[in-house]
């Protein structure tokens, strides 16, 4: 029997090879995102159409369990082979399972509450599940981490459940507690009484992947901003006001682009591959920190529907929190990230831009919604020409 046969005949072959570019993201893996395009998609639509503080909570919510559901998956297939048939097969299961989530996020806190939280339990208990299986005998302290996400996250599933079957007033607080224990989850090392808790230098992470996976997810929302703005401009006409928020849409995309993969994305992948400890600062840089850096480009694609639709409207407080909180977010974002994977002191063009958005929240009800869009675009292109100016020196020690 050879090899290959070998390895496909018991759970431990369904695991990555560490060699011969056994990191590298596969087809099957890209194909699964798409579902996630859809879920930024509705995600972005359901808070422009319910722009007040009810329902931007109940977006982060959907939002923070849209990104769990996708960064565990991340981390589950950094172990497993995707080019394995039993390894595709989950994921054509979870991404037929994250398409009726997505589906249902518009009406989420309505009509298919029990649908959203059934798919989202289904593919964090059914994944796990996998998982385990998959592992076999072969590592044990991550077969016992695995075990141990299995008990957070049956518990939480429980708070899911409930509160798509009970909805109403209990609904909110039932999924933002289910929430709050994921999310705590990898922070505590997932401790289960008896069992002890997971350290991050049994992961065993490749982190070249990783980053690479977070890095393709920031594609997804900034392609989902695009669509959204060539839509919008379509619908808007050929007016002045019109091709000047289309202009400054896009100014503002390419610059989030540039501030992260210019060489953010570069560095913060060499700094995990070359890290002694990956896991932990996986953990931080890419499953947390990653959290505003996508959650700002969603919130600047509503930013750029809102320009296009009413350019010359006053801008209204919800109207100029989204116009300069999702340029907030990403920038933050983005320091955050940098700071973290590159062990070094804050980017000083990100703070600038921080500062200068702020400063504009005071004047921001007396300037229309296309003013203040504009300085948005122009804040994230002054953070993006600084940042690539002052690491003229870094991109050049990078190219040799």
């Amino acid at each position: 029997m050879d090899e290959a046969t070998s390895r496909s005949d018991h759970p431990a072959g369904l695991l990555r090879s560490r060699s011969d570019g056994g990191g590298r993201v596969t087809n099957i893996e890209l194909f699964f995102d798409l579902v996630f395009v859809y879920a930024v998609t509705q995600l972005s639509h359901t808070l422009l159409h319910h722009l007040d503080g009810a329902g931007a909570l109940r977006v982060l919510l959907l939002f923070l369990a849209v990104w769990w559901v996708w960064v565990f998956t991340g981390w589950v297939t950094n172990w497993l082979d995707p080019e394995r048939i039993a390894v595709r097969l989950l994921l054509l299961g979870l991404m037929l399972a994250g398409l009726l989530l997505s589906s249902a996020l518009p009406e989420a806190f309505g009509a298919h509450a029990l649908l959203f939280a059934g798919a989202y339990v289904s593919m964090q208990l059914g994944r796990t599940v996998f998982m385990l299986w998959a592992l076999g005998r072969h590592a044990p302290a991550n077969r016992r981490n695995f075990q141990r996400i299995g008990a957070w996250l049956a518990v939480s599933g429980v708070l899911w459940l409930a509160g798509g079957w009970l909805r109403g007033a209990l609904q909110l607080p039932l999924w933002a507690a289910a929430l709050v224990l994921e999310y705590a989850g990898p922070a505590a090392g997932f401790r289960v009484p008896g069992m002890g808790r997971s350290r991050t230098s049994d992961w065993d992470v490749e982190g070249g992947h990783l980053a690479e996976r977070c890095s393709l997810f920031v594609i997804i929302a900034l392609g989902e901003s695009v669509l959204a703005t060539g839509s919008s401009f379509a619908e808007a006409g050929w007016s002045a006001s019109a091709v000047s928020a289309f202009v400054g849409a896009f100014v503002g995309c390419v610059a989030m682009w540039w501030i992260y993969f210019d060489l953010g994305a570069e560095r913060g992948s060499r700094s995990i591959r070359a890290s002694a400890d990956p896991g932990r600062k996986a953990r931080l840089a890419y499953t947390y920190l990653h959290l505003l850096i996508v959650g700002g480009i969603i919130v600047c694609a509503v930013a750029d529907e809102l320009s296009l639709s009413h350019p010359q409207a006053p801008a209204a407080p919800a109207t100029a929190a989204v116009l300069l909180g999702g340029p907030m977010l990403y920038l933050l974002g983005n320091a955050l990230f940098k700071k973290t994977v590159n062990d070094t002191h804050w980017p000083l063009s990100h703070l600038v831009g921080l500062g200068l958005l702020a400063l504009a929240a005071m004047p921001a009800a007396r300037l229309p919604v296309l003013g203040l869009a504009l300085f948005s675009s122009a804040v994230l292109a002054l953070v993006a020409v600084w940042e690539t100016l002052s690491l003229r020196s870094l991109r050049r020690a990078l190219a040799e």
